[in-house]
């Protein structure tokens, strides 16, 4: 992964780092692309973005997303450590979500539960979750309308696995794709980057 900061001058441990996302277990149906990385918010970064597929040789995509880590020494106050996780999680829902009062609190909770299943430490976590609901007027009015939900999160890795953050934040991402879990004891195979 070719990123902003891989000059002789990174750090050891954001190197590691990028090892370490390189290595992480993916589903088959997770296609990870790194894409251009913000170059404000912290002096290492790397961004990748994610399409969950319906079938891992398609190319129907049933979720999307961006996970961005962030790496600053100097470990700002708001961060709670040097390390920061910024996300993003798209997928269209059956019409039936529009008006479920707990969605919201069950986006948050698929969160939650990916991170706690990958036995992962964090703290000082933030974010929303959106619904959207798309209706076509005019020449649109006959578009059926769509329901999406968009999860945006972040926070602070306190263990040295980036690499497993990135695999729960997948795994998230496959949730909302309604793609059912991994059977215990299946271990997902690397998915396909470009």
């Amino acid at each position: 992964m070719a990123t902003r900061s891989m000059t002789s001058s990174a750090p050891e441990d954001f190197a590691r780092a990028l090892t370490l996302l390189h290595s992480a277990a993916l589903r088959p149906e997770i296609r990870l692309t790194e894409v251009p990385a913000p170059t404000r918010i912290a002096p290492h970064t790397v961004a990748l973005t994610a399409d969950v597929l319906a079938d891992p040789h398609g190319e129907e995509e049933l979720a999307s997303g961006r996970f961005v880590l962030l790496h600053d020494p100097a470990c700002p106050e708001p961060w709670g450590g040097a390390w920061r996780a910024v996300t993003f999680a798209r997928a269209e829902l059956e019409p039936e979500f529009a008006t479920d009062p707990m969605l919201g609190e069950v986006g948050w909770a698929w969160l939650e539960e990916a991170l706690t299943e990958h036995g992962l430490e964090f703290t000082c976590e933030a974010g929303t979750v959106t619904r959207v609901i798309s209706e076509g007027f005019g020449a649109m009015a006959e578009r059926p309308s769509t329901v999406e939900i968009e999860i945006r999160a972040s926070w602070t890795p306190l263990d040295d696995e980036p690499g497993r953050h990135l695999s729960a934040w997948c795994d998230l991402l496959c949730t909302v794709a309604g793609l059912p879990p991994l059977p215990e004891g299946v271990v997902a195979l690397p998915g396909r980057r470009r």
